[in-house]
């Protein structure tokens, strides 16, 4: 019996069961479904990150005051005075595979213009700090580095701060805020970038000079942080390198000495979150894929169940000549079908459900290679799990099974 006579005769054996041939493939649907939803999410959530990573600067090198030990106890980062003014100038001076650089000292608190009053961040940096971290000024203009040498009392603020303190579409250019009782002239209002992927208002900030925030709000002559943009991607090792030698040389650390820092950047904070999404994708899968197990022995319970209703048509073909791997290639046949069937649609209600799901706003991309995949593995669950059902018509003695009751 040839290929096309076998795929007949399946056909019409999974259309005259035509609800248990759909509760078989059921379970495939739901598997190939699951998996690729969870793909799409895998992968939507992997390229969201990275696109809000790339937003800030793939080129941006962040150093920060490293652990000590004091008196046998490590200190932590944030409490170490490690990164001076010095070291800003230094760095200035001396920089050859780094562009823009920015000092950083931050503050939480509570804004307040008349009688509306909202809590957000004061960022303290230099002019190049919105190079750096790419902010585009939507109204009135950046401080200078004259503002800067003054410590003049003026800010940028963020969309969410506007809407807040100005929600009767006031202009807040030229009005005077107040954070932490200390007034603040507003320059300028910065363009909205929105929540990030940790879920982290990015607008709900306000940015003045790095002198005014030391001197009038935290008394304080260390930085938090120290801000930096390689010349280029590909320069971020040498730029790391540079930045190294510099600081040890400020810090006269000698050559046996660890340093009193950490520098991390943008491309190594990428990798990581990256890494990071295909575990957590890979195991969302695994768990999906799980339900494509399941659904394969419903599909080998069902075939073994169609054998036996069956045998006494298996003994008849038997009869008139059929041979046993004819038998056994129709119930193969039939075992794929069903699995291929369930698998096409599973990839219809995965797309679906990926559809629904970027509608409630998480973000999706399917690969194109996971539904070359969810097809091929349903077609390898038809041939492994059709298997022993097709052998065990394909054995079947034909006058047991023609005398079969």
């Amino acid at each position: 019996m040839n290929f096309i006579n076998l795929l007949k005769v399946a056909m019409r054996a999974i259309a005259s069961n035509k609800f248990r041939s759909f509760l078989s493939m059921l379970g495939i649907i739901i598997g190939v479904a699951a998996v690729i939803i969870m793909m799409a999410i895998g992968q939507g959530s992997k390229e969201s990150v990275r696109q809000n990573i790339s937003q800030m600067g793939t080129n941006i090198l962040m150093i920060r005051p490293g652990a000590d030990m004091r008196g046998g106890v490590r200190q932590d980062p944030s409490a170490m005075q490690t990164l001076k003014i010095a070291d800003y100038e230094k760095i200035l001076e001396e920089k050859a595979y780094v562009t823009y650089v920015s000092p950083e000292v931050t503050s939480a608190g509570q804004v307040i213009y008349g009688a509306n009053n909202t809590s957000t961040s004061m960022y303290g940096e230099a002019v190049d700090y919105f190079d750096i971290r790419q902010w585009q000024i939507q109204d009135g203009e950046s401080f200078t580095e004259e503002d800067v040498r003054k410590s003049s009392k003026v800010c940028l603020i963020g969309k969410t701060v506007v809407d807040e303190l100005f929600p009767n579409g006031q202009d807040p250019i030229g009005k005077t805020v107040r954070f932490k009782s200390i007034p603040f002239r507003v320059i300028g209002v910065l363009k909205s970038k929105g929540y990030n992927s940790f879920g982290m208002d990015q607008d709900n900030l306000m940015i003045a000079p790095y002198t005014t925030v030391m001197k009038r709000l935290l008394a304080q002559t260390y930085f938090s942080s120290i801000n930096c943009s390689a010349v280029t991607e590909e320069m971020t090792d040498e730029a790391i390198e540079e930045l190294t030698t510099i600081l040890r040389a400020s810090h006269k650390l000698t050559p046996d000495a660890a340093d009193d820092f950490t520098i991390r950047s943008q491309q190594e904070m990428m990798e990581t979150m990256s890494t990071t999404m295909d575990t957590i994708t890979i195991i969302l899968v695994v768990a999906a894929a799980f339900s494509l197990l399941v659904a394969g022995i419903g599909i080998m319970n069902i075939m073994l169940v169609s054998v036996t209703e069956r045998t006494k048509e298996i003994g008849l073909r038997m009869s008139v000549g059929a041979r046993g791997l004819d038998i056994s290639n129709q119930f193969l046949i039939e075992s794929i079908l069903i699995s291929v069937t369930g698998g096409v649609l599973g990839i219809l209600v995965g797309y679906l459900g990926t559809l629904a799901c970027s509608a409630f706003g998480l973000p999706t991309s399917i690969p194109m290679w996971s539904i070359f995949v969810s097809f091929a593995v349903c077609t390898l669950i038809g041939i492994i799990f059709g298997y022993f059902p097709a052998q065990k018509a394909a054995n079947l003695d034909p006058i047991e099974a023609i005398r079969y009751e």
